[in-house]
């Protein structure tokens, strides 16, 4: 491979300079050949999203637990009240939007790795006064220690995804990305595997174990950072072209003299000049402040994209897949059909697994758009099926069973019928999982100019916490027996918010598939959503600049 490498840099065109570095015309060359090392690199920083998962995922498990239930409400209490339920599962969405406001700052000043690392340091912090849940006060020691957690989590989901959309080879980024995602779906299985092992437990270990568990991912994360480099476009923004040049060369196991190393950093160089003449350095709030200029009817606006990466964020949580992952256990006990909930949480969780790999391959075979297209209409089919199915002969239709010695049990009237709402639910679990859950994180590292990038990408995913955080509150109002009682009712909700995300979709989303960050840039400035998919790139930034160089 190495001796294919070097002909093709012998008899590449001659090709002006930038800063030292050489630059081409040829807009296949502005990156190295893919390696296996890159591969690696890129994968492990993925794994961040065991975090994201698995505080998702085990809060489920542990609000059925008898042990938690005694010592949050009072010994013999039903099950968390519905207020304690929506503080407990919230608060941890509240402190992860509060830290993926600072990490986008964070990153900028101290680079994206030890921002990483010190998130995980921060959540390490929250989830030890989580373990003293039981002693004191049990419901203030659970909540405190997932706002702190939570600050931890904001670290590491903002900036996981922008070191991983700043590092990955253009051809395969989507793909690694979505890596991410698929982290998260495995967190949320060792999270339901845990508590389902766990639950049986007579003592304060059914519920300490799950949360103990947690020191592990941090550690892992945390502990491998330190031994990979930062990105280069962070050097390349903090003027630190030498430690650009060697944080690449690592990244694409190349030397750090290779014509390839050369070229695709002078594109980062040139496209950096370029948007600095767009937004120029400025001060501290003058810096968010450009993030909300330019027109809205502007596609290539920092205000459009914006708007654009803190929608989508949006949308995927109005999706309602968080709905299944939270909710799921005492839903469907509530329903008496399912005589082991926890079961039916595990099989959600596995096609929830299963079903994410698909969108490596479709995200670069086909597009992050189509893909998300396809995505919002098959969610809410099986949305609207759910609602519809359930109103009238499945769990909204129970009787009660007397049962001696025990409190009255509501079965459904028709067991078939709720068999089929669950299956259309775990058919919409795997068109969210393959399209959706991966997508919306990939574009939105992927849209923003590097002056912007962090702030960008920080706003975009505090927006997935706060609307995590505004759902996590109102379910269990919408659903809670003693509230809303909507039953099966919530999905045509949500079927609703699956239609506004396929609309929004179509009209909203461009196309970036194939291209690097520099030319994604150019893509949004020259065409629109709708049209983004044929745009292909005829020149590079560094052979501009050269260019302009020259007539100067």
């Amino acid at each position: 491979m190495s001796d294919a490498v070097n002909e093709k840099e012998t008899n590449a065109p001659s090709a002006a300079h930038v800063h030292g570095l050489v630059a081409t015309q040829d807009v296949e060359r502005i990156e190295a050949p893919v390696t296996w090392k890159a591969y690696l690199i890129c994968a492990f920083a993925s794994f961040g999203g065991i975090f994201f998962g698995y505080d998702s995922g085990y809060i489920n498990g542990v609000l059925g637990s008898r042990i938690f239930i005694d010592a949050v409400e009072f010994p013999g209490a039903k099950e968390v009240g519905e207020s304690h339920t929506s503080l407990i599962v919230s608060i941890l969405s509240c402190g992860t939007f509060f830290g993926a406001l600072i990490a986008g700052d964070v990153a900028d000043f101290i680079g994206r790795k030890w921002t990483v690392i010190l998130g995980c340091l921060i959540y390490i912090i929250g989830v030890v006064i989580q373990m003293i849940t039981g002693a004191g006060d049990p419901l203030a020691a659970i909540v405190v220690g997932r706002l702190i957690a939570g600050i931890g989590v904001g670290f590491e989901s903002a900036i996981v995804i922008l070191y991983m959309s700043e590092i990955c080879p253009r051809k395969v980024r989507g793909a690694l990305v979505a890596g991410y995602q698929f982290c998260i779906t495995i967190g949320i299985m060792l999270a339901a595997c845990i508590v389902y092992g766990t639950k049986d437990r007579a003592d304060t270990s059914a519920y300490r174990i799950p949360i103990a568990i947690q020191f592990i991912w941090a550690l892992i994360l945390g502990g491998g950072l330190l031994f990979l480099p930062d990105s280069p476009r962070y050097f390349v923004k903090r003027g630190n072209i030498a430690a650009a040049t060697d944080s690449l060369a690592r990244l694409r196991g190349q030397d750090k003299a290779s014509e390839y190393i050369q070229v695709e950093l002078a594109e980062i160089v040139a496209n950096e000049e370029y948007e600095r003449q767009l937004i120029p350095s400025t001060t501290w709030f003058g810096s968010w402040a450009n993030c909300f200029k330019g027109s809205l009817w502007n596609g290539n606006s920092n205000l459009r994209k914006t708007i654009l990466g803190t929608s989508l964020q949006m949308m995927q949580q109005w999706t309602g897949v968080n709905f299944i992952f939270y909710y799921s256990t005492p839903f469907l006990q509530s329903t008496g059909a399912i005589s082991n909930t926890f079961l039916i949480s595990m099989i959600f969780t596995i096609v929830n697994v299963f079903s994410t790999p698909i969108s490596f391959y479709t995200v670069e075979k086909w597009g992050r758009r189509t893909i998300l297209l396809y995505g919002a209409l098959g969610m809410l089919i099986c949305q609207f099926l759910v609602a519809i199915i359930g109103v009238t002969v499945g769990f909204n239709h129970t009787h009660t069973v007397v049962v001696p010695g025990q409190d009255d049990a509501q079965l459904a009237n028709n067991i078939s019928a709720v068999n089929a709402q669950i299956a259309f639910i775990a058919i919409f679990i795997f068109f969210f999982a393959s399209t959706w859950g991966p997508g919306a994180w990939i574009v939105i590292g992927e849209i923003f100019p590097l002056p912007i990038r962090s702030r960008g990408v920080g706003l975009s995913t505090a927006s997935n916490w706060l609307w995590n955080t505004i759902i996590a509150v109102i379910t269990p109002y919408m659903v809670g027996t003693n509230r809303g009682n909507m039953k099966s009712s919530v999905f045509f909700v949500w079927g609703g918010l699956c239609t506004a995300a396929l609309v929004y979709t179509y009209f909203l989303v461009p196309e970036t598939k194939g291209l690097s960050l520099e030319q994604v840039d150019k893509m949004m400035e020259e065409t629109t959503p709708r049209t983004s998919a044929k745009w292909k790139p005829t020149t590079t930034f560094a052979s501009q600049a050269a260019e302009k160089t020259a007539t100067v």
